[in-house]
C-alpha cells in the first residue's frame, strides 16, 4: 500500500522536540517495517517550506533559506515524490464544483485531487478533521 504524508507529519518528524515527534517517527519505522510506501507530493513541499522558512515566533521552524533548502532535499530522498500533472487541477476542480470547497480547504482538496489521480488510498496526518 501507499500512503500520503501529510505535512504536518513531515513537519513533526522535523521538530525532534516536539511532544507528537515520538508518535509520527514511530508510525513511519512501523510503515517502512511493514514494507509500506511513504509518499508526497510537491504541495508538501511547498507547504513545508512556507513553515520552515517562518520565524518561531509566528509557529514557524525559523529555519534559513539554506536550512531549508536542505531539509526539501532530504524529504526527496527519504520519501517518494510523486509529481504534478494536469489531471490534478482537472481533478481539484471537479471536487471544489462538487462539494462547494471554500477556503483553506481548498488546499487539503488538492491534496486528495492529488491522490485520486496517483491511485494514492491512505494518508498519515494529525488532523483527523480535515
Amino acid at each position: 500500500m501507499t500512503y500520503l504524508l501529510d505535512t504536518n507529519i513531515l513537519l513533526r518528524l522535523r521538530q525532534t522536540n516536539h511532544p507528537q515527534h515520538s508518535s509520527v517517527l514511530k508510525a513511519l519505522l512501523l510503515l517502512k517495517k511493514k514494507q509500506e510506501n511513504l509518499c508526497i507530493f510537491p504541495q508538501n513541499l511547498i507547504e513545508f517550506w512556507v513553515v520552515a522558512t517562518r520565524p518561531v515566533e509566528v509557529n514557524g521552524l525559523g529555519l534559513d533559506f539554506q536550512q531549508a533548502l536542505e531539509e526539501i532535499q532530504l524529504l526527496k530522498t527519504i520519501f517518494i515524490l510523486y509529481e504534478d500533472n494536469p489531471g490534478i487541477f482537472q481533478q481539484w476542480e471537479m471536487l471544489i464544483i462538487k462539494y462547494k470547497v471554500i477556503g483553506k480547504k481548498a488546499h487539503d482538496t488538492r491534496l486528495v485531487s492529488s491522490m485520486i489521480v496517483h491511485q494514492i488510498n491512505y494518508v498519515l496526518t494529525l488532523n483527523i478533521r480535515d
